[in-house]
C-alpha cells in the first residue's frame, strides 16, 4: 500500500498541484519557485550532511551513542531531498521535517522503528591496537596487531531525552 501511495498517488497529487499553481501564479513563476526551492534543498543537503557526519564521528570516537543527533540529521537530509524533488506537496513535507518541534515528532517515530537500521539500538565498540601506528599502508613487517584494550557498549530500549 505504501508503494502504491509513493509511486502512484503522490506524483498525481504533485502534478495536480503544480498545474493549479501554474494556472494561478503563472507558469514561469511556478518554475522559478520550483528552482529556488530545489537550490535551497541542495544547499541544505550539503550543509547538514557535513554537519551530521562531523557530529556522528565525534560522538562515536568519544564512545557515546549518537542516536538523537543522527535521527535529526536524517530528518534534515530527507527534508533536503524532498525539496530537491519537484513539487509543492514534497516541499510541505520537507518543511515539516525542518522545524524543530515537528522534527521532534518525526525523530521520535524514527527512533521507535526497529526496521530502519535500529537507530534506537546501537552498539559502539572502541579498540586500541598494540604496536606502532604507521601512515604507510604497505608496511607489514614487525607490527603487533593484537588487541590490547577494548570497550563495548550496547544499549537497547527507549531513548531517554
Amino acid at each position: 500500500m505504501i508503494l502504491f501511495v509513493l509511486f502512484i498517488v503522490a506524483p498525481i497529487a504533485e502534478l495536480y498541484i503544480l498545474i493549479k499553481t501554474g494556472q494561478s501564479i503563472g507558469v514561469l513563476n511556478t518554475i522559478a519557485l520550483l528552482i529556488v526551492v530545489a537550490m535551497l534543498g541542495s544547499w541544505l543537503i550539503k550543509r547538514e550532511g557535513l554537519k551530521v557526519w562531523n557530529r556522528f564521528a565525534t560522538q562515536v570516537q568519544s564512545g557515546q551513542e549518537p542516536t538523537k543527533e543522527i535521527a535529526d540529521g536524517v530528518c534534515v537530509l530527507v527534508a533536503g531531498l524532498l525539496m530537491v524533488a519537484p513539487g509543492f506537496v514534497s516541499d510541505l513535507l520537507a518543511l515539516f521535517l525542518l522545524f524543530p518541534p515537528t522534527r521532534a515528532l518525526a525523530r521520535t517515530w524514527l527512533l521507535r522503528r526497529k526496521r530502519l537500521g535500529g537507530l534506537g539500538r546501537t552498539t559502539v565498540i572502541k579498540a586500541t591496537y598494540g604496536g606502532p601506528m604507521s601512515s604507510d599502508p604497505f608496511r607489514h613487517r614487525n607490527v603487533d596487531t593484537t588487541v590490547t584494550d577494548t570497550t563495548g557498549t550496547e544499549s537497547a530500549g527507549e531513548i531517554e531525552r
